[in-house]
């Protein structure tokens, strides 16, 4: 099966998916978006507002600072692939609960093996601690990891995870932006 059909799969699978109660109140599962043969990968925590109702990640404010972040590394959204450790939206955008993540991260797990990443981007705590517990990485606050290069071993060969902070903190701390606009730097350094 070529890639485009194991996604498509998965794909149809996310949208079916009962495994939790969030299916209840969601309006479009986001199932990821972006190039399947992409070298970089960025993972998300849940959709949001505007994702629920278009049913593709980062669409909202944190989305439009993750396309300046891109840019400014000359990366546009076709060049990367972009998930969320929950493919449907907690109510209320409350954090996801354990059983969330263990009903929804083995869409991700299938996502990672499907694409293959050179690099792994985590963006935020949630992202950050299941990647990190995947790997067999020590996981730590993510002030203190974020814009470090991470290297494990995998099937595919070495991948590179790289903890970053949520674009939305650049929402409501502007000043923010300088440290994820630095972090993007060294992301586009590893590929």
């Amino acid at each position: 099966m070529s890639r485009e059909e194991e996604m498509k799969k998965l794909e149809e699978g996310i949208k079916e998916c009962r495994r939790c109660e969030l299916w209840k109140t969601r309006t479009k599962p986001v199932a990821g978006e972006g190039s399947l043969s992409a070298k970089l990968m960025l993972v998300g925590e849940a959709p949001g507002y505007y994702e629920d109702l278009k049913g593709i990640p980062f669409v909202g404010k944190a989305g439009k600072v993750l396309d300046e972040l891109l840019g400014s590394v000359g990366l546009g959204r076709s060049d990367v692939y972009i998930a969320n450790v929950l493919k449907c939206r907690p109510p209320g955008n409350r954090n996801p609960v354990t059983e969330e993540l263990k009903a929804c991260t083995p869409y991700l797990d299938a996502q990672i093996e499907i694409i293959e990443p050179a690099v792994i981007a985590t963006l935020g705590n949630f992202s950050l601690g299941y990647i990190f517990d995947k790997f067999g990485l020590k996981k730590d606050k993510i002030s203190k990891l974020h814009g470090k290069v991470f290297k494990v071993s995998t099937i595919a060969g070495i991948t590179k995870i790289i903890p970053l902070y949520h674009p939305a903190v650049a929402t409501y701390n502007p000043g923010m932006k300088g440290v994820l606009t630095d972090d993007f730097k060294v992301l586009a350094r590893c590929f």
